[in-house]
């Protein structure tokens, strides 16, 4: 761990130009700069809007059911010796993780807009439910693109989709996961961006994207800040989330940004191992470069071809990640770890069974630093994990990788 750390003024950023430090930014065609003007535009008036963020209350509490907990997990801390362990239970949330509460969030700003057609992208399936659900709510039409494995990794996922209302596309192309999902979804906004909204569903991509989302999810930081305060009258000493594109992460850090006490901790996928086309931890032999709209770190070779990843958690199976998250991490205010396949799948077993709380493959990887890093830590001193979702959609496929159930 770093202990060099620079205090950066949170909310200074992004700049007008959607930059964290060198990173972020707009790299699009030109068919998208004036869509994406007009969405900056629109966000940026809706977030000083009290009557959008009024309703945007009123439906994270009622149909989202915020506030989510924060659990002490009692018998995980017994089992592991030193730290208490916390738990902040998005998992508990309606569709089963965090990203209702971004899906909420844009789905208003589309109705201010005046469009009636929604597209996202979605990897382990829970952006996309968030948003058939969000669009089922208020009547939109709704279309996700999802890669072909990742829709055989969660056919739950794509049926909770469809029961929806929502038209889920297989994208068949290169490795039938999240990036060639999001080259889709950003084809059908160029051919349609006069009815269309894109609903983007991590903190990456080009600006506004990873403002809007970094600022739908605060909520989770916000929430822990005043449970913590309440359950044990000081912060946490050290605060876990895994990392994919990284909207749960941002969201369940920025709160605690300026607290140098609190240690902020990024778990990425480490899939099978850190070799070539074997995992996704962009810290892990990433280069700098541009995807999808955003300057960021991404896996890719001398010649700046995308690399090949992996992991056992399609929401977190992605090249590139989020511009903020690089820009803290340069500063040392965000450490980054990784964890692998097999790790995962002991953390998504251990808290299921010490907790009863069966959570994501994409957060049994904090789960699995939380087994590694409570240990070292005292027993007066407090980790806080990110659940940030459940595992329902990961039944069969943690069952089949265990030999539990059939391939």
């Amino acid at each position: 761990m770093s202990l060099h750390q620079e205090k950066v003024d949170r909310f200074s950023l992004p700049d007008k130009h959607g930059h964290f430090g060198p990173y972020g930014g707009i790299f699009v065609p030109e068919t998208l700069m004036a869509p994406l003007y007009d969405l900056t535009e629109a966000y940026l008036d809706a977030r000083e809007d009290a009557a959008f963020q009024s309703e945007l209350s009123t439906q994270l509490k009622e149909f989202a059911g915020r506030p989510t907990e924060l659990h002490l997990a009692e018998r995980l801390t017994q089992r592991l010796g030193g730290a208490k362990v916390y738990l902040k239970r998005e998992d508990t949330l309606h569709t089963g993780a965090h990203k209702i509460n971004n899906v909420l969030g844009q789905v208003l700003l589309a109705l201010r807009m005046g469009k009636k057609r929604v597209i996202a992208e979605t990897g382990a399936g829970q952006h996309g439910i968030a948003t058939a659900a969000a669009c089922a709510r208020f009547g939109l039409e709704c279309v996700i693109y999802m890669g072909a494995e990742d829709m055989r990794r969660q056919s739950l996922n794509v049926y909770r989709m469809r029961l929806c209302g929502a038209e889920v596309r297989g994208v068949e192309a290169g490795q039938k996961t999240l990036k060639e999902a999001i080259n889709e979804a950003m084809r059908d906004w160029v051919t349609n961006v006069r009815s269309t909204y894109y609903v983007l569903g991590s903190a990456l991509g080009s600006h506004p994207y990873p403002m809007m989302v970094r600022d739908f999810h605060q909520v989770i930081g916000r929430e822990v800040r005043e449970q913590i305060l309440k359950k044990e009258g000081r912060l946490p000493d050290e605060m876990v989330a895994c990392v994919g594109g990284g909207s749960n992460a941002i969201g369940f850090f920025f709160e605690f940004l300026e607290d140098l006490d609190v240690q902020l901790v990024g778990i990425e996928a480490g899939g099978r191992g850190i070799s070539c086309g074997n995992h996704a931890a962009r810290f892990e032999g990433g280069k700098l470069g541009i995807l999808q709209g955003c300057k960021t770190w991404i896996l890719q070779d001398s010649e700046g071809q995308i690399e090949l990843t992996h992991s056992v958690s399609a929401g977190l199976d992605y090249a590139a990640i989020g511009p903020e998250h690089a820009f803290y991490r340069d500063r040392g205010r965000i450490q980054f770890d990784f964890a692998t396949d097999e790790e995962a799948l002991e953390g998504f077993e251990a808290l299921s069974q010490s907790e009863g709380i069966i959570p994501a493959l994409e957060s049994s990887h904090a789960i699995a630093y939380a087994i590694k890093r409570a240990p070292e830590m005292k027993s007066n001193q407090i980790l806080c994990v990110n659940v940030s979702g459940r595992g329902d959609k990961d039944m069969q496929e943690a069952g089949r990788l265990r030999g539990d159930l059939p391939d």
